[in-house]
C-alpha cells in the first residue's frame, strides 16, 4: 500500500499524459487547460485505494482512475456554464477563457474520453465497470437538473436538498471506489459496503463545500466567493437557517433570496444573507451535519472484510477531505 500522497501524485503524472494535444486544437486545449488546474483528485484516488486493498495491484485500476477524473471534470466545464461561474480552481472558466461553446463540446468530448478509458477492460469486468459507470451518469445528471429547479422553486425541503447532492456529487465517490473494489476483486458484500461509505463521505463533502463557498477563503476554495449566495441557491446552510431561525429571520432570509442578481448589491445581499447564518446558528449546524455524515461513512467500514490499517487508510482519507489537506 501506498501514502494517499503518493496514490495523488502516482496519478497526476498519469493524466498529464492522457488527453493528447491534437486537431481541431480547440476541442482539445480547453480539456488540457482544466484537467491541469489540478484538483483534490479524490475519486481516482479512492479508485486507486480500493484495488490495492482488494486486489494489491493499483495499476489495473488506472484506466477506471482516468475514466471518474475526465468524467468528473466533464460535470465541472458544464456545471460552470449552467451556473455562470467565473473561476475553477482560482482560474478563469473554460466557458470564460474561449467561449460557451467550446465548453459545450468539449466537455462532451471528455464524456467520450471517459467511457473510451473503460475499453481497456474485457469483459466480464469491462461490462460491470460500464453499467455502474452508466448507472451513475445518469444520476449526476438527475441530480444537476433538481439543482437547477430548485433555484426556481419556491418550497425545497432538506430531505430533497439531500437528496440532489446525493445524485450530484455522492454517487460519483460511491462509484470511484466500488469501481477500484470491483477491479480488485472484492466481493459484492464489501463492494457495497464501499459504494454505501463513498456516497456518505461525498455527502458531508458536499455539505462541507455549501459551508465554504459561503465561509472559505478564495485561494484556498478556488471559486467566486459566496456564488451559492449570489445565485440564490438553497444550500444546507439555507435549509439550517430556516429550520432553526426565527419567523423574522426567515422571512428575512425568503426575502434576500427572491431577488435576482441584477436586482440588487451582490455585496449588500452576501453580507446579509452570512449574518442570518450566523444569527439563526446555521453555520454551526451544518458543520455539524457534515459531521455526522462522516461518522456514518466511517461506520460502513467496520463491516468491511479487510485490515483494520486498511479501515484507518480509509478514514484518514475521509479525514483529510472534510479537513481539505489534498
Amino acid at each position: 500500500m501506498m501514502t494517499l500522497k503518493a496514490y495523488k501524485q502516482t496519478f497526476e503524472s498519469i493524466l498529464k499524459n492522457s488527453i493528447s494535444i491534437s486537431t481541431p486544437k480547440n476541442l482539445y486545449s480547453p480539456i488540457n487547460y482544466l484537467l491541469s488546474l489540478g484538483g483534490k483528485r479524490l475519486r481516482p484516488i479512492l479508485t486507486l485505494m480500493s484495488a490495492d486493498i482488494f486486489g494489491n495491484n493499483y495499476s489495473k485500476a488506472i484506466d477506471a482512475a482516468l475514466a471518474v477524473e475526465i468524467f468528473h471534470n466533464f460535470t465541472l466545464m458544464h456545471d460552470d456554464i449552467m451556473d455562470s461561474a467565473p473561476l475553477r480552481r482560482g482560474k478563469a472558466t473554460v466557458h470564460n477563457k474561449w467561449d460557451v461553446n467550446a465548453g459545450i463540446l468539449s466537455g462532451d468530448a471528455m464524456m467520450i474520453e471517459a467511457y473510451r478509458a473503460l475499453e481497456n477492460y474485457s469483459d466480464p469486468l469491462y461490462g460491470k465497470l460500464n453499467r455502474l459507470f452508466s448507472k451513475t451518469a445518469i444520476e449526476v445528471c438527475k441530480g444537476q437538473q433538481y439543482d437547477l429547479d430548485f433555484e426556481t422553486q419556491s418550497e425545497v425541503s432538506q430531505d430533497e436538498y439531500l437528496e440532489m447532492i446525493r445524485l450530484k456529487t455522492a454517487v460519483l465517490v460511491g462509484c470511484s471506489i466500488k469501481m477500484g473494489a470491483i477491479i480488485g476483486g472484492a466481493n459484492e458484500i464489501d463492494s457495497k459496503y464501499l459504494y454505501d461509505f463513498g456516497v456518505q463521505l461525498g455527502i458531508a463533502f458536499q455539505i462541507q463545500d455549501d459551508y465554504l463557498d459561503a465561509y472559505g477563503r478564495l485561494e484556498s476554495f478556488g471559486k467566486q466567493s459566496s456564488g451559492d449566495i449570489i445565485e440564490n441557491k438553497k444550500t444546507i446552510l439555507y435549509h439550517q437557517a430556516m429550520k432553526n431561525g426565527s419567523s423574522e429571520e426567515r422571512k428575512a432570509l425568503e426575502n434576500w433570496f427572491s431577488y435576482d442578481t441584477t436586482e440588487i448589491n451582490k455585496d449588500e445581499k452576501i453580507k446579509a444573507v452570512k449574518n442570518l447564518f450566523d444569527k439563526t446558528g446555521a453555520s454551526i449546524t451544518s458543520q455539524d451535519l457534515v459531521k455526522k455524515y462522516t461518522q456514518s461513512a466511517f461506520k460502513k467500514l467496520d463491516r468491511l472484510d479487510i485490515s483494520n490499517n486498511n479501515k484507518t487508510l480509509f478514514k484518514t482519507f475521509g479525514t483529510n477531505l472534510m479537513e481539505r489537506k489534498f
